[in-house]
């Protein structure tokens, strides 16, 4: 039986892939830049301050804060927005479906931060606990989309399901453990910004402006009341109405829109901005720490092993089935792709510490492990049985939700 797909998933699942293609060359770009006489020039760019100051009103940051902090929040939106489609018409709106990806996922979440917490346990590098633990979605599609139809279209939805759950919990894990100075008085201001998106919701207000110009102030709220400032994408997200899913609604719109500019925009800037590690002539060394160690046996170790066996776990339980065509071997090698952290195991690297040189090794053993995690499950993938995919907009199939 084929498997038929939205056209807003589909569009999603074309730029996430092209997006993993992207992100490889900003990051060749931009750790050769680092490694490179430009290097000290290239760095102090990302630490230059933009911005104003008035009286209690503060908004002055490094690029590289303006990016972490303001362009990932619209990164965290569209996260959100793909995850509250999934829980309405997606994927994860029936049981059945969802619960294999939703073992998967808490298996590829609790493996790998076990691993790391075993090696780091006491230690001033425990706060690291969190970098292991996601999923980079634009690269493990793009690796898929290099497969080409060797891959089960059902591997793709699975894969792609498995990493918007872990998204969300890194958003979780985010939002309780790595934010700053808490204040109770922005805290409340976010939070009433909040209820007010709702009530517009429920009142029946569409204008996307009204959201969007809310949102920003959900924003600033969230910035400056130790929370990390990303939450409030997802937040809005969830407070943008989403109605029937069909065309004419105001998350749809929003998501439509913003699938490109966080693609092939938002994501590689972030990857200009944060993979420019200078390599030092002791960066071998660095790999040996426990840190390293612990985001290398979570990611490659830790994320497939969870995955797999939390699925079977799943199966064998009878709560859930391999979906057509989907093998075991096509778990394992999945299972793999989940290691590919990059993205969010980067940011939560940049979040767990402060020692510069405690950084820089994480970033480099999140690239390292992610790479060897790619090829992994690459390979296991192409010897696998070929599976036969089918168009993902198929000619006249409406919008999954526009009957609905």
């Amino acid at each position: 039986m084929k498997t038929h797909l939205s056209r807003l998933f589909s569009e999603f699942l074309r730029s996430e892939q092209a997006s993993g293609f992207v992100l490889i060359l900003c990051t060749i770009a931009s750790l050769g830049m680092a490694n490179s006489s430009f290097g000290a020039g290239y760095a102090d760019f990302w630490h230059t301050k933009i911005g104003f100051e008035t009286g209690s009103l503060a908004l002055k940051h490094s690029i590289g804060h303006w990016i972490n902090d303001g362009l990932m929040a619209i990164f965290f939106l569209l996260i959100g927005l793909e995850i509250e489609r999934e829980l309405y018409v997606g994927e994860l709106s029936d049981r059945k479906n969802a619960v294999l990806p939703v073992f998967a996922a808490v298996g590829g979440m609790l493996v790998p931060a076990l691993c790391h917490f075993l090696l780091n346990r006491g230690t001033e590098t425990q706060s690291g606990i969190a970098i292991p633990m996601a999923t980079d979605i634009a690269f493990a599609l793009g690796i898929l989309a290099l497969l080409g139809n060797r891959i089960p279209l059902s591997l793709k939805i699975f894969l792609t399901a498995l990493a918007i759950i872990d998204d969300l919990g890194a958003i979780v894990i985010i939002a309780l453990f790595y934010g700053g100075d808490f204040s109770l008085f922005y805290f409340t201001l976010a939070g009433g910004t909040f209820m007010g998106l709702l009530a517009l919701n429920r009142l029946g207000v569409n204008r996307l402006s009204v959201y969007i110009v809310s949102g920003v102030f959900l924003w600033y709220f969230m910035l400056n009341s130790g929370i990390h400032a990303t939450l409030a994408g997802v937040l809005l997200a969830f407070a943008v109405p989403f109605r029937k899913g069909d065309e004419k609604s105001p998350s749809y719109r929003l998501q439509h829109f913003l699938h490109k500019p966080v693609a092939f925009i938002i994501m590689p800037i972030f990857a200009l901005a944060n993979t420019g590690i200078v390599l030092a002539e002791n960066w071998v060394e660095g790999l040996a720490t426990l840190n390293s160690l612990g985001i290398f046996t979570g990611l490659y170790i830790g994320k497939p092993l969870g995955i797999v066996l939390f699925c079977l776990l799943a199966v064998g339980m009878g709560l859930s089935r391999l979906p057509g065509e989907v093998s075991w071997r096509h778990i394992v090698g999945a299972g793999f792709l989940g290691g590919i952290g990059f993205t969010m195991s980067i940011f939560i690297s940049l979040l767990a510490f402060v020692n510069p040189e405690t950084v820089g090794y994480a970033k480099t053993t999140v690239l390292l492990s992610s790479l060897l995690s790619a090829l992994t499950g690459f390979l296991i993938l192409h010897t696998s049985t070929t599976g036969k995919t089918v168009d993902p907009d198929p000619p006249g199939h409406s919008p999954r939700g526009a009957s609905e």
